[in-house]
């Protein structure tokens, strides 16, 4: 678990995913939380069944590189948003960041927090040494984020800008 000032952030078990994946509450029933509403993205949807839950069933990883954290408004007592790792870190000690805030919940700052946290968390893993990331062009927000996390933009396609963080 990490702690901002204004969230918490939980790295979700493979079962607390299956209650993720069913958007039924039933995630947070079991986490005492608030109900939100949240709509899981096709791509998301694809990346928890193809990706996520098979890395943190596999028992020889650090299944915190792979699992969905949760983001949690203290205050309101509810999920506002989701980000995870892609795997663990990468032979040069790198790790790539993918993050979503909920519709309700977005120009609050609350995801621009949450990676702010996960940096000071990454930075306690002896093995990160950067993290990277890669936004769509039009979405201003998502880079406002990490901008204001102080990633430099490395790079670009016809569609996407790539940023990075050194951390060590």
């Amino acid at each position: 678990m990490v702690t901002t000032e204004r969230l918490i952030l939980i790295p979700l078990t493979y079962g607390q995913l299956i209650q993720y994946i069913n958007n039924d509450n039933s995630l947070e029933a079991a986490l005492h939380l608030n109900s939100t509403s949240r709509k899981i993205s096709i791509e998301l949807k694809e990346a928890l069944e193809q990706t996520i839950l098979p890395s943190v069933a596999d028992t020889t990883k650090n299944y915190l590189f792979s699992t969905l954290w949760t983001v949690i408004v203290k205050a309101e007592n509810k999920m506002v948003g989701d980000l995870c790792f892609v795997g663990e870190p990468n032979t040069k000690g790198a790790i790539e960041i993918g993050y979503g805030t909920y519709e309700g919940f977005r120009k609050k700052g609350y995801m621009t927090e949450a990676v702010s946290g996960m940096i000071t968390w990454a930075k306690q893993q002896h093995n990160v040494k950067s993290i990277f990331a890669a936004t769509e062009k039009n979405n201003l927000a998502s880079f406002a984020v990490l901008e204001k996390n102080n990633f430099i933009k490395t790079g670009e396609t016809d569609s996407l800008f790539n940023w990075q963080l050194k951390i060590k």
